[in-house]
């Protein structure tokens, strides 16, 4: 999730920890503790695009990070805060450290929340930006910052804050699956025979659903919002994946592929080819649109190394998204 919501929900766990003996510095290490985790996107400034996206909710997102690194942090803040339970410090940073990578694991890019094992959780039922699922929340551990640390209101509000955001996530599982039952009975009806079917949120709502489905020889995209009174229709998408010729043998280019978990085209536009990643979906629904979210440029040098450059976008290009969300959220 983005940075503001693992600060909220940061802050609340360390208020249900240690809130009642402490007060507003459990929210305050709570939400520094939650935002710990996502320093591995410091790695992008010392490695290739492809490594960093390989170690992006890694090990910093584990169990055993978690583990680790809480006692460590206890100790420390228990050295020099008046508060010296080493004990109710670890705690803090143990679950304001967890709850990061399980709520990421929400998400379309999920978490390896079992590192080492190469396993990637994600149950892509939320977007990275979920203003219902952050907003209320908010408002929640605002309000609990301006209580007594032993009012009753105080931990009133805090529960009310988690109860509500943890029923959304509940309730997103309930609208994916009906999506998903929708995307099913969409491929029924025009008799199409596929191999895998993968749906997820639209960004900023769980009320626009995508769908990513694969067939033999190419993709299908579709939409779906719960406001919609037409039938589902699929856009195709060549594979095209024998354009990387010889490149598909590059260690590189499979490390991209398995990131991408197999879902990807590629395009080539003026004789450079183009690596184009489907989780994320399109940046408008436009017809036959090839505005991908991720699309990396393939640069392969004069020795033959292999880099992803990222094609990036715009202010433009965010508010044209949001635009074209807020159009097509409201049904077809």
């Amino acid at each position: 999730m983005d940075s503001l919501t693992q600060i909220v929900l940061g802050a609340a766990v360390g208020e249900a920890v240690l809130g009642k003996k402490i007060g507003n510095k459990a929210i305050l290490y709570g939400a520094i503790a939650g935002t710990i985790p996502d320093l591995d996107v410091f790695a992008s400034h010392f490695t290739d695009t492809v490594s960093a996206l390989a170690m992006h909710r890694g090990f910093t997102h584990s169990i055993v990070f978690s583990v680790l690194f809480a006692p460590i942090f206890g100790w420390l803040v228990s050295r020099y805060e008046k508060y010296k339970d080493f004990k109710g410090w670890s705690w803090l940073f143990f679950w304001a450290l967890i709850t990061h990578p399980i709520l990421d694991a929400h998400t379309t890019w999920g978490t390896q929340l079992f590192w080492p094992l190469d396993l990637r959780l994600a149950f892509k039922t939320i977007f990275v930006v979920d203003p219902l699922y952050t907003l209320p929340f908010l408002v929640c551990v605002i309000l609990v910052m301006f209580q007594n640390r032993t009012s009753k209101k105080r931990r009133l509000y805090n529960n009310i804050g988690l109860t509500m955001s943890t029923v959304y996530l509940a309730i997103t599982f309930l609208l994916k699956s009906l999506a998903f039952t929708k995307f099913e009975k969409a491929l029924q009806r025009e008799n199409i025979n596929y191999t895998q079917l993968d749906t997820r949120p639209s960004p900023l709502n769980t009320i626009l659903w995508n769908a990513n489905v694969e067939t033999n020889d190419y993709y299908l995209l579709g939409d779906y919002s719960f406001f919609d009174t037409k039938n589902i229709t699929f856009k195709t998408y060549p594979k095209n994946h024998d354009l990387l010729g010889d490149l598909l043998e590059n260690e590189k280019v499979k490390r991209m592929i398995a990131i991408s978990e197999g879902w990807f085209t590629i395009n080539k536009i003026d004789d450079k080819l183009y690596y184009n990643d489907l989780r994320f979906g399109l940046m408008n629904f436009e017809p036959n649109s090839q505005d991908f979210v991720f699309r990396y440029l393939i640069d392969v040098d004069n020795f033959g190394n292999v880099n992803f450059i990222e094609e990036e976008k715009t202010q433009r290009d965010g508010k044209k998204l949001i635009w074209s969300l807020w159009e097509r959220i409201k049904g077809n």
